[in-house]
């Protein structure tokens, strides 16, 4: 069967590539087009768009790069009509795939929708869209299912593939080496995949940094840009950024400093002490504090309905409060094991591996039923 993908940015592209492999798996003949990364690329198949040139974050930068958005809509919707997939699979990124579902659906393919949008976080009347335009939604967090069953909606939880993407992960055992990393403990940054991201967060990293002369810090790269573009917010310090190997750092890390979003998840799934840190235009926080129907930004604090790893945004989020977090999660052992405590719940909650080839299987099931 045929699968087009839109994957918008790289968590995406994580999930839509572990997708493919169980879709190939379980269907020798598959073949994929799709808008996503390099992870994607690896599995096979055609790139149409990649994720780099498509991600942009809050209202401003939205409306500054509307022009391209919507170029990028346009392309994305004759392609998917010219190819006539069997199955059409967005992944998240609800702004963009939730415009190109209903076209889709208007044009009667059958359009899957991977990793929910968070509806329930704020605007919850985007469920009769998602009814309206969606024909299949697999939900990856527990609580989801309670919720969309309030709106009368049935979905189908799949687990979360981070779980797939952990489990498989297979450490490198000269990482340190390569790198040249084996004479200090390491404290990872994760400063996000988007440029505002990067921008906002990591001029702050590198001052918390300067704090702790005897950790190696070591910042985890996104694979849209080179290490040239890093040196930029370093303030001329020495800081190693690295490639493609996100969960080796993660492995060998004391404790990160994580941007928000689907990392805090993945740091938490390898039982690293974290602060998590979010900063953005103004008036889309604003909007945030004003609309956000939830208590927590983060999904294991979301999941675990407890404040399990500090949250510093916006004014909060500055070189200061990131020190005074890390120095606890460093040195005070009490604190540092009653995270790592409710990691152990967390993992419960989770449960186990398997998402994307359960999520393969009904994909598969659907379209043949089709």
């Amino acid at each position: 069967m045929k699968y087009y993908l839109v994957a918008g940015e790289a968590s995406g592209d994580l999930h839509g590539a572990n997708l493919m492999k169980a879709l190939k798996a379980k269907d020798p003949q598959a073949e994929f087009r799709f808008f996503g990364g390099d992870l994607m690329v690896a599995e096979g198949g055609t790139l149409v768009k990649h994720y780099s040139t498509m991600a942009y974050m809050g209202f401003v930068e939205v409306a500054a790069n509307l022009r391209t958005i919507l170029a990028n809509m346009k392309f994305c919707k004759q392609d998917i009509n010219a190819w006539q997939p069997d199955a059409l699979i967005l992944i998240d990124f609800p702004g963009f795939n939730l415009k190109i579902a209903e076209y889709a659906k208007a044009q009667g393919l059958l359009v899957c929708f991977y990793i929910s949008p968070k509806v329930w976080a704020w605007n919850q009347k985007r469920v009769l869209k998602i009814k309206r335009v969606v024909d299949h939604l697999f939900c990856i967090l527990p609580f989801e299912v309670d919720f969309y069953k309030k709106w009368d909606m049935k979905v189908d939880y799949v687990g979360n593939p981070l779980l797939d993407a952990v489990s498989a992960f297979e450490p490198n055992p000269d990482f340190l080496q390569k790198h040249q990393l084996t004479r200090k403990k390491l404290v990872a940054l994760l400063p996000g995949s988007r440029k505002q991201e990067i921008s906002r967060l990591l001029p702050e990293m590198e001052k918390v940094a300067s704090r702790f002369p005897e950790y190696q810090f070591v910042i985890a790269g996104a694979p849209s840009f080179d290490a040239g573009y890093y040196q930029q917010y370093l303030a001329g310090s020495d800081i190693p950024v690295v490639f493609q190997a996100t969960y080796d750092l993660l492995h060998h890390a004391q404790a990160a400093i994580v941007a928000s979003g689907t990392a805090v998840l993945e740091t938490a799934l390898f039982d690293v002490p974290q602060v998590a840190v979010y900063k953005a235009n103004w008036l889309m926080v604003a909007a945030g504090r004003m609309f956000l129907k939830i208590k927590y930004i983060t999904l294991v604090n979301l999941i675990m309905n407890q404040p399990v790893v500090k949250e510093l945004i916006q004014e909060d989020c500055n070189s200061d409060t990131i020190s005074e977090e890390l120095d606890m999660l460093l040195h005070n052992i009490n604190y540092r094991q009653q995270m790592l405590d409710r990691y152990n719940d967390l993992d419960t909650l989770m449960g186990k591996a398997g998402a994307s080839a359960q999520t393969a299987d009904l994909i598969i099931k659907y379209a043949t039923k089709k």
